[in-house]
């Protein structure tokens, strides 16, 4: 299928084009590498509540260097925290000072900066949160993802899958959690819960369970060579229906980035996905 015909089907399932607002669609492309070329799509899910996912993605040139940014995230009981997020998070993070030499830790902190920022604003944020997932991209040579919560980011090296986040999940947390002083649920038919209410472990906000949680942010590397095809950022709605490798069959012959996000997202409808779904997807040659 040409990825036109994919985009338009997708469109009509979720609605874009039919007074739709909470579904969106873009793409991008580096200034320096023809070759490198980004494009997502988002689909609101079945719940009654509006779209809590939100998606940033673009190519910014920095102190002489290209950025490619690009980020998921997906809001619980909140529009507003992630999109305080898309707004703020990729700022806070180039405004570290030791940035370039130091990235990796200027990430933490600038996720830790942000995480008290939204604490500290919760009169007007709300009560909610947001997991996240950050990819930057830099001179089209090097990835440096980081992540809260369940958004995921996989890499396609050689066609093989390769997972680059970690899902925080409360189970697998459940020692830490408890030593805040938290609790983990899980009840039958449902996943595991922080104090009976979150079922991620780390996340942005959440101000009313906070102490529970943590803001602590998992940070991976990685080379982008000959070898690295494309990298796929997608919300828990994608990976609730499929694994990474499926992910990665799914898209690997679609060479437009737009269409390939618009496949996957097609996909995990037919596979009755009921969450809100955004997805990114970044082509490297």
């Amino acid at each position: 299928m040409m990825g036109r015909e994919i985009l338009h089907k997708v469109k009509e399932k979720v609605g874009l084009g039919s007074g739709e607002p909470s579904a969106e669609t873009g793409k991008g492309k580096s200034k320096i590498d023809k070759h490198v070329k980004h494009g997502y799509h988002t689909a609101k899910g079945k719940s009654s509540h509006p779209m809590e996912d939100f998606v940033f993605a673009e190519f910014r040139q920095v102190d002489g260097n290209e950025l490619g940014l690009f980020a998921i995230f997906d809001g619980h009981v909140s529009q507003k925290v992630p999109d305080y997020l898309k707004a703020n998070l990729f700022n806070n993070i180039l405004d570290e000072p030791d940035f370039w030499n130091e990235t990796e830790k200027a990430i933490r902190r600038a996720y830790h900066f942000t995480d008290d920022t939204i604490l500290e604003k919760y009169a007007d944020l709300g009560k909610g949160g947001s997991t996240a997932v950050t990819a930057i991209l830099i001179n089209c040579e090097k990835l440096v993802v980081a992540n809260l919560g369940d958004s995921r980011a996989v890499l396609s090296r050689n066609g093989k899958a390769k997972q680059l986040s970690i899902d925080h999940e409360p189970e697998s947390e459940r020692k830490d959690i408890e030593e805040r002083g938290g609790f983990v649920t899980k009840f039958p038919g449902d996943v595991a819960r922080v104090d009976g209410q979150l079922a991620v472990a780390r996340a942005f906000g959440d101000k009313s369970i906070k102490k529970h949680l943590s803001s602590e942010p998992d940070v991976m590397v990685e080379t982008i060579d000959d070898d690295a095809e494309f990298i796929i950022l997608a919300s828990d709605g994608i990976w609730h229906v499929m694994n990474n490798q499926e992910a990665v069959d799914c898209v690997k012959e679609i060479k437009d980035a737009r269409a390939a996000a618009a496949a996957l997202i097609e996909e995990a409808l037919k596979r009755n996905s009921g969450d809100d779904i955004s997805v990114i997807v970044v082509r490297f040659h």
